[in-house]
């Protein structure tokens, strides 16, 4: 198992540009099973999370060119069978955005349980509902099994704002008869890039960016070519890396319009100072973190929620801030109820979090952290750790961080050219 070895205390200074969104590559990925002609995507990310995806399309049948570490073009002109390995779909949540495009291609797909971050229970149920409706019929005996004679346009409520359905049903939509209409829909940048790389590929998608998605089924899809969107939740990540390392941070390649809301959360709850030039957003240096109170005086509270609301994969972050402003803060992760769990590991560090219930922390700072030994449980909370790790005195070892290489691309690389004191061992 490897892990970083980190020397905290050191203004974090220079220039940093995301990598591609990966909850945007995972499914575009899949989309390549949505025609015979070849996909090309631009800026893909190269994560753990994406060569488990390829490996998966590439058992599928699936080739893949890839034209530099970012670029790939992958042809689906020849698919050999439609069950994924079980233990490559087990790796990552994301091999569930082939259920949907396998459908549409094949009328078939044997589904073992996706696996991905345990942050608690993850359910299927909203994908499998929304593709009955379109005409799948689905068989569990200890796995899934789901079958079509053809998909069918269906006018469909998702009971849930789930994203990786909402790829799922418009994957099947794209290729189904007649037209479907998906209420309720998530709109993250994710779901847009998708959208927006299938009406490339000659789909017939409308209401892009909103809750209500119409699709227009066409009888082929052909081949395209796409670039991935700069990921958010990176460029989230590294706001909260200058805010508590004290040095300028210059990120570079920004979609301002993805950051509006965690822009927000961290200048007008957190009193992170930051500005934009063009497309490069500013963290200042020398900040003064304050935990900006409701009218009134009243603590004032983080949460998550569906798009545009607050993204559920940067709260870690928002909680690591938050242990080095002045003043108290609640934390309300709505979604899932387990991972406010990692703050136990934050406490260790030496930070002043009370933790309610599995969906609500109580934080108050600042608090002086030192360094001490930790494991990372899951993806986002181990960016979290390593946040903490560099604005804490001393040498922190963090444990078991294959799990952040599956989001974050290089990350020990990107870090050193900032000026952090980080090495990876393997132990």
């Amino acid at each position: 198992m490897e892990q970083f070895i980190i020397q905290g205390g050191y203004p974090l200074n220079g220039e940093i540009t995301p990598s591609g969104n990966k909850n945007a590559a995972l499914p575009l990925l899949a989309a390549c099973l949505l025609t015979d002609e070849p996909l090309t995507l631009h800026n893909v990310p190269r994560i753990g999370d994406i060569d488990t995806q390829l490996e998966l399309l590439g058992d599928l049948g699936v080739h893949i060119s890839e034209h530099n570490a970012h670029s790939i073009t992958l042809h689906a002109h020849n698919l050999r069978h439609s069950a994924p390995d079980p233990a490559l779909f087990q790796r990552t949540r994301g091999s569930i955005t082939l259920i949907g495009p396998m459908l549409a291609r094949a009328g078939e797909i044997q589904l073992p349980l996706p696996g991905g971050d345990k942050i608690g229970r993850r359910r299927i149920d909203t994908h499998l509902l929304a593709l009955e409706e379109m005409g799948a019929e689905v068989a569990h005996n200890g796995a899934f099994s789901l079958h079509t004679p053809g998909l069918h346009g269906a006018d469909i409520l998702l009971d849930e704002m789930s994203v990786t359905a909402t790829e799922n049903a418009v994957m099947a939509a794209a290729l189904a008869d007649g037209v479907t209409i998906i209420r309720n829909a998530a709109s993250e940048p994710h779901v847009q890039d998708l959208c927006l790389c299938i009406n490339q590929m000659g789909g017939k998608i409308s209401g892009v960016g909103s809750n209500i998605l119409v699709i227009e089924g066409v009888p082929r899809l052909h081949g395209g070519e796409f670039t991935v969107c700069p990921d958010h939740i990176e460029v989230g990540s590294f706001i909260g890396l200058g805010a508590v390392t004290r040095g300028e941070l210059r990120i570079r390649g920004v979609n301002r319009q993805h950051m509006r809301m965690v822009d927000m959360v961290f200048s007008k709850r957190l009193g992170v100072r930051m500005h934009y030039e063009d497309d490069t957003l500013v963290v200042e240096d020398n900040q003064d973190l304050e935990i900006l109170p409701d009218a009134g005086g009243a603590v004032p509270k983080i949460e998550n929620a569906p798009w545009p609301a607050f993204p559920a994969d940067v709260l870690s972050i928002a909680l690591v801030v938050a242990t080095q402003a002045r003043g108290t803060v609640l934390i309300h992760d709505k979604m899932f109820e387990s991972r406010l769990y990692f703050t136990d590991k934050l406490i260790t560090l030496g930070a002043q979090i009370i933790l309610c219930d599995p969906h609500r922390a109580v934080v108050v700072g600042p608090s002086t952290l030192r360094g001490s030994t930790v494991v990372s449980p899951d993806i986002r909370a181990g960016m979290a750790l390593v946040i903490a790790a560099l604005a804490a005195e001393g040498t922190s070892e963090i444990g078991n961080i294959g799990q952040i290489d599956r989001g974050y691309e290089r990350l020990e690389d990107k870090l050193l050219a900032l000026g952090a004191h980080v090495e990876r061992h393997s132990s």
